[in-house]
């Protein structure tokens, strides 16, 4: 009954986007949209774990000690500010560009869950509210756990783009394996972030700010675009300033830079 009700529920959706003149690529799109940026350089995989399925992009990681693991972003959450997607999967996957652009050997690239997979487990709530849920967290938890086993890897780089900052952040928090923690427009205070564009707060979800003596000790690099009017540096700053030791974490603001610019150019010059 259940899946009747949700069918029902994506079916009149998707009427009212073709009556809206809406034309969204279909998640099958978006994949073969990915698939094409990625071409030869990564191999496509799938990691089952006890939560969700993880679609992933994956280099060549024998005889890697230290992988860099790129997150995506929140993806396509909403089609309007008040009509849910019914498929989280990106149009325009802008981690995956992050990793593709990576100039290290070592690098993989993680969806996030419901995003270019099919699995029963995909509710609209874990790319809503519950987007950073203890589950979702648990999931790549279990992702970074079987790389770690298949490889013998020693130590992991998080690179987390948008909401994938804060997914990559809350790793950080739970993990003594992450050797740094870079965040490209991350979103590090959610409950500040709510609060600035007037939403409601993600109340089942973990806000990586109230996590922040877990990740005193980890170096930090956080990317933020002075001109990035969904997360400024405003929800940055929220997060810093609760941090009583300071001493592990970098950040530049880059003037003129929004939400979706090409910050690859940027991770090209920095290093981590």
């Amino acid at each position: 009954m259940r899946k009747l009700i949700y069918f029902l529920i994506y079916f009149f959706i998707f009427l009212f986007l073709i009556g809206c003149g809406y034309n969204i690529p279909s998640p099958s799109q978006r994949l073969a949209k990915a698939d094409k940026l990625a071409g030869n350089k990564f191999k496509k995989h799938i990691f089952n774990t006890k939560e969700f399925k993880i679609f992933s992009y994956e280099g060549n990681l024998k005889g890697c000690k230290k992988v860099y693991v790129y997150i995506e972003g929140d993806g396509l959450s909403w089609i309007t500010s008040d009509l849910i997607s019914s498929n989280p999967t990106p149009l325009n996957p802008e981690g995956l560009k992050l990793a593709l652009n990576d100039r290290h050997k070592c690098v993989v690239y993680l969806a996030r869950p419901c995003q270019y997979v099919n699995d029963k487990q995909c509710n609209y709530k874990y790319w809503t509210d519950c987007r950073f849920s203890k589950k979702v967290i648990s999931s790549y938890q279990d992702v970074l756990n079987q790389l770690k086993n298949k490889y013998d890897i020693k130590s992991f780089v998080l690179i987390g783009y948008s909401g994938g900052g804060a997914v990559a952040a809350l790793i950080s928090s739970f993990r003594n394996d992450v050797s740094m923690l870079v965040t490209v427009a991350g979103n590090l205070d959610t409950k500040k972030w709510c609060e600035i564009h007037h939403l409601t707060p993600l109340t089942c979800s973990l806000n990586p700010a109230d996590f922040t003596d877990k990740l005193e000790n980890i170096k930090q690099l956080h990317l933020i675009g002075g001109s990035d009017n969904n997360i400024n540096k405003a929800v940055f700053f929220s997060y810093y300033d609760k941090f009583k030791n300071k001493k592990n974490i970098k950040y530049l603001i880059i003037k003129n830079y929004k939400h979706s610019s090409d910050w690859s150019k940027i991770l090209l010059h920095v290093k981590y």
